[in-house]
């Protein structure tokens, strides 16, 4: 009886065996399932947190305290001469290099010309015979004119004679003039300065071979007490340009300091090329600071204007909607204010159609749309909000 008995008593235990196995299983589905769904939720709400974009507001500021117009220019010796030579032959010596301070009519340098010696000294002698030639025939003619009233001439002989004589004389002024000419060649061995300035410049060197009106130039000579500012103001702001203006510039050599200057004159026409005119502006530079030839920051003060503001560039957008600012609203959401450009003036704009007091979100993204709610990064406005519209940079 006892086999009987026992024998059931296996398949119960593997039913419970298999019956506590599924309880564990789906135990472990759901807290799976329960895991997963909570990772889901909590990437969901991760993405439409990161999907609100952070960004920076800036606050235009009124008209009148950006009002100045950055332009880059280039500065140029108040008066250069390039010195070529005049005589031909060699240089001699040669007594200022470049840098030297010069005075006016100081010698710069000395050619030797023995051409033009032996030309000047045939053209002594060719004066000698022409004055000689000349002087024969005036006697000769004056002898056949004092027997024109005997029958000893004829009046065509004493016509002929006569003629010879003008001629004589006409020959004797040419051998003149050409005298004079190479005495004033000669003048020219020397060369000299023609202005109180600086040496920028020496090609020569003794020994060279010096043709007169050729090659490069001997010495550039610049006057540096003062410079010439040359800057291309845009078309949109030539109207505003006055000759004794007052400007500012300053060159990336000597960072932190500024120089005066002033607008001397103005093309009164518009280069195709730039779009600009070219204002030439005149710089003291007594004390040597400032370099010919090299780059300025020019700043060109214009008058401000009562309507509209002044923002960053950066904060424009332009789609198919036109000139727009993304400005945030007190909801948080972005509101997009159409406006008008009065005045570009490079890192800054002037432009009407803004409420004061409008929070502006600099640099948008491409992306912003209206009503799109947005997250303000809080140091960055406040340090927008503090620089003077000047200093804005573009995005």
């Amino acid at each position: 009886m006892s086999p009987l008995n026992t024998a059931p008593a296996a398949p119960r235990g593997l039913r419970t065996a298999a019956i506590v196995a599924a309880i564990v299983l789906l135990a472990i589905v759901a807290i799976g399932l329960t895991t997963r769904a909570r990772s889901a939720s909590e990437l969901r709400a991760w993405t439409a947190e990161n999907a609100i974009p952070t960004v920076a507001v800036v606050q235009p500021q009124p008209l009148g305290a950006a009002a100045a117009l950055q332009l880059p220019g280039r500065l140029e010796a108040y008066a250069q001469a390039p010195l070529y030579a005049r005589a031909s032959g060699y240089l001699k010596r040669w007594t200022v290099d470049i840098g030297a301070p010069v005075k006016a009519g100081q010698v710069l340098a000395e050619i030797e010309t023995p051409e033009l010696d032996q030309q000047l000294a045939q053209a002594r002698a060719d004066l000698a015979k022409a004055e000689a030639d000349a002087e024969l025939a005036r006697s000769t003619a004056k002898r056949w004119q004092s027997m024109l009233g005997t029958d000893a001439v004829s009046k065509q002989e004493v016509d002929e004679k006569t003629g010879d004589a003008a001629v004589k004389d006409a020959a004797a002024q040419s051998a003149r003039a050409n005298l004079e000419r190479l005495v004033a060649t000669q003048g020219f061995k020397r060369v000299v300065a023609p202005f109180d300035g600086v040496v920028t410049a020496r090609n020569t060197d003794v020994g060279a071979l010096i043709t007169a009106g050729g090659g490069s130039p001997l010495f550039i000579v610049a006057d540096t007490q003062r410079l010439r500012l040359y800057a291309q103001v845009p078309q949109v702001y030539v109207p505003s340009i006055q000759i004794g203006q007052a400007a500012t510039l300053s060159v990336p050599e000597q960072p932190g300091r500024h120089f005066d200057a002033r607008i001397e004159s103005m093309a009164r026409a518009v280069s195709a090329t730039s779009g600009g005119a070219l204002v030439q502006m005149v710089v003291d530079n007594a004390d040597g600071a400032l370099l010919p030839g090299g780059y300025a920051d020019v700043s060109l003060e214009l008058p401000g204007r009562a309507v509209g503001a002044t923002i960053p560039a950066s904060t424009l957008i332009f789609n198919a909607d036109g000139m727009q600012v993304a400005t945030l609203g007190a909801d948080g959401k972005v509101a997009m204010k159409p406006v008008t450009i009065t005045r570009d003036l490079g890192k800054v704009v002037e432009v009407s159609g803004l409420d004061d007091g409008a929070r502006i979100i600099d640099s948008p993204p491409d992306s912003l749309l209206e009503g799109d709610p947005v997250r303000v990064a809080e140091k960055p406005a406040d340090d927008k909000a503090a620089a003077p519209a000047g200093t804005a940079k573009k995005g």
